[in-house]
Order: C-alpha cells, then structure tokens, then sequence
C-alpha cells in the first residue's frame, strides 16, 4: 500500500477503505508517513469530505492508535458528557453530582483550557488540594464508591488525534466537520463510557458558530458513535452569551455550588437537568426522559445532589471547607465595575470577547505553558434582554492589575446595545438521536 495511491483516491472524491485509513493513521502516528504526505491528505478530506462509514473508520483508527481506558470494574452503566467548549461552562459541576444522585456512575477524564474556553481540571484545582491526577485503581474505587470521579486524560489517549490536530492547525484544515466529529469521538471513545451525551454548543463563543454547522457537527458524531456501538445523544445549547453569570475559574465552581444549594441560574440548572436527564435514561434508570428530569429537579432541590458533590471533592482531596464557605475560593484583588454608555436592551453579548478578556485578566491560556489565576475573572450584570441605563454596571472584572485596560476594551466590544426590547435567547435547540 502506498500513501500517494491514498491521497490520489481522496482527491478523486472516492471512499477510502478501513485499511487505507487504518494504513495511514498508523503510519502518521509510528512516524513512517511524513508530514507533507498526511497534509496532503487532509486537504483532500477538507475539501470532498469522508463518508459515515470513511468517518466511523477514521474514528476508530484513532481509537486504536493508543491506549484505551477499561471501565469494566466500574459498578453500573458508565455515562460520560462531552462540551464542545464555551464560556463559563461549568455544566459538569452539576451534571456529575445530579446524576451520581440516581446511582448513575460518572467516570470523567477531562482537560485543561486554552484560549477563550475553560478547562474543567484547571476549575477543580482553583479548590486547595483537589487531585486530578489520580490513578486507575483510585479513579475506579471512586466512581464505585461516591459514583463520580474526575481525572486528567491519559498521555496517551488517542495519540494520533494530537498528531493530526497539531498538523490540522497549521495547515488551515481544522474547520472540516469528519476532522472535528473523529478528533472529539476518538477520545470519548477511548475513556471507555457505555454511553456518551454530548452537548455541542452554537454560537459566538462556540468553535461552531451557526446552528446550521452546530446539527452538521452534532449529527456526525451520534452517527459516529452509533456506528461503533456506543449509545450516543447530542443536546445543541446557546453559546451566544456565557452560561450563567460568573466566567473564571473559582467564579464558576462558586456558581456551580450555589446552584447545587438551590440559587436560582436559569440557563445554568435548566441546562444541566437536559444532559442529566438524558443521560440517566441512556444509563436505563428512568424509562422516559420525563420522569428522569422530574427526580433530578428533586435531587438538586433537596440537597441530595450538593451532599454528592460534596463528598466527591473531599475524596479527591479538595477542601470542603472552601465549598462550605465559597468566600474562601481564591478572589483577586481588585473588582471594576464595566459601566454602560448607553441605555436601552442588551441585543448582544460577544462570548467569545468575553472569555477572550477573562483571559486577558489570568483566568485562562493563551499557549500551553501559561499559568492560570484561580482568583480572576467576570461576573455578567447584565444577559441577552436585560434593560440597562448609563452608568449600571455590564460586568465586574475580577482582577490582580488596578488598571485591565485590554480587559475592560474588550468587554465593551462584546456589548451591544438596542433601543428597542431584544428577545432572550433560545437555551436548547435541538436534540440529536
């Protein structure tokens, strides 16, 4: 088999076979096939695409490039949730413990933020002490025990995902849905869940930012996790705006723990009962996604759901004395109300400027290698809809420099302001089978 018969067919517009796809992945990750050839390739797939099967294939190639993680000691049906990354997305802070509530057991390998998205380890290590690395006996015991653990991934989950995706980068061919659907099911796959929830995001602080490429995106990856046996939902969310009010890493555990006690975050509870619910059915608790959503509206109202996650990061070595008490989260030093200019109805918030300027403060990664400020970040004053007059405050920066000035500029851009009432956003679009 040689590659340049591989990348002749793609280009030609015709389906590779298992093999073909199996020879190259293999051969890109094992360092036989060079850069310039595998490149090639992906400019083929960019531009003609990849068939169900062709993706399935490419998915399981993937898979197969690595370790894979073995949860057959683990008590129960394994329900895992993916994000496809937003701003202040902490939905897992609420998900896990509500559906560990139900007996449901919840083994999560999660990673860190770059860029304007979040990362759900560097949210838990803002919490003194809280371990993500554990180990495999440890991760299991937990999930037996509490019914939910968090952990990093595994270096070598998937590895030729990392190598296509640091090639993809810089050779424009990250925006082709196969691409994305086979990077993202590939170590979903390879964590070893039963059954997989996904909740693909749309919008301005989203990767896809039209419903349009959102249900394309959402779409193929169910079909990718049908077709290699893995019962597999997508719940399409806004990510026009930030999920509830607080965008940072502390801010939103101290979110999340609120509304775990009872507060109120509408987008927030409402988004986490969805993935819940769903995701306790998938595990065959409930027979229909209404009376799923019924129990856990009650275990999130009845404390049930909070004592979980309670235990849940006291077993992970975390302080319960800052979840009891969330004024001992790390704060920052300074706190700057960004005020309005005009009055009128906020018609628009840019997401993605938001998280761009928290990251500005500290609260995330532009390269690998930066730290992370547990204490910085966003608070909203002011979503979709909200009336707002001269000189309220649109957010409060959260900040260790006096003076955020890059922060501040871009907070005003993202702002958009009607004279005429603007239409609270739509939370769940669409929910894919």
């Amino acid at each position: 088999m040689r590659m340049v018969d591989i990348i002749t067919k793609k280009r030609n517009n015709e389906e590779l076979s298992e093999q073909e796809i199996q020879y190259f992945v293999e051969g890109y990750t094992k360092e036989t096939i060079p850069d310039y050839q595998v490149s090639a390739l992906l400019m083929a797939i960019y531009f003609n695409g990849m068939t169900e099967l062709e993706t399935a294939n490419l998915t399981r190639a993937m898979v197969e490039s690595g370790e894979t993680i073995d949860l057959s000691k683990i008590q129960g049906h394994k329900v895992d949730k993916h994000s496809t990354g937003g701003v202040g997305d902490k939905t897992t802070f609420v998900v896990g413990p509500l559906v560990a509530s139900v007996g449901v057991p919840v083994a999560k390998m999660s990673g860190r933020g770059l860029g304007h998205t979040g990362g759900t380890l560097d949210k838990l290590e803002s919490i003194k002490g809280f371990d993500i690395e554990l180990s495999k006996q440890a991760f299991i015991h937990h999930v037996n025990k509490y019914r939910l653990a968090v952990a990093g991934q595994s270096g070598n989950l998937a590895p030729a995902d990392k190598k296509l995706y640091a090639l993809r980068d810089v050779t424009a061919t990250v925006d082709s849905i196969p691409l994305i659907a086979s990077s993202i099911m590939s170590k979903k796959l390879a964590s070893g869940a039963d059954s997989i929830v996904l909740d693909v995001k749309t919008g301005s602080g989203a990767f896809m930012k039209t419903l349009q490429d959102s249900e394309a995106l959402a779409s193929e990856m169910v079909k990718i996790g049908q077709n290699l046996n893995r019962n597999t939902i997508a719940v399409i969310s806004d990510m026009n705006q930030p999920l509830g009010f607080e965008v940072g890493n502390a801010n939103e555990v101290k979110e999340a723990v609120e509304v775990l006690q009872g507060k109120r975050v509408n987008d927030l509870r409402e988004l986490a009962l969805e993935i819940g619910s769903h995701m306790a059915v998938l595990a065959e608790v409930f027979e229909t996604y209404e009376k799923a959503y019924q129990v856990l509206e009650n275990n999130l109202d009845n404390g049930r759901a909070f004592a979980i996650f309670r235990d849940f990061v006291k077993a992970q070595g975390g302080s319960v004395e800052m979840i009891d008490d969330l004024s001992k989260l790390p704060t920052a030093s300074h706190h700057i109300e960004v005020k309005a200019t005009e009055e009128g109805y906020i018609e628009e918030i840019d997401a993605e400027s938001i998280g761009i300027a928290a990251m500005f403060l500290g609260a995330g990664r532009a390269t690998k290698e930066d730290k992370i400020n547990y204490g910085v970040g966003i608070t909203l004053k002011k979503k979709i809809g909200d009336q707002v007059k001269i000189g309220e405050p649109l957010v409060v920066l959260h900040s260790d420099d006096p003076s955020p000035n890059d922060s501040i500029q871009k907070v005003m851009q993202s702002y958009k302001i009607s004279s005429t009432i603007t239409e609270k956003k739509q939370l769940i679009y669409k929910v894919i089978y």
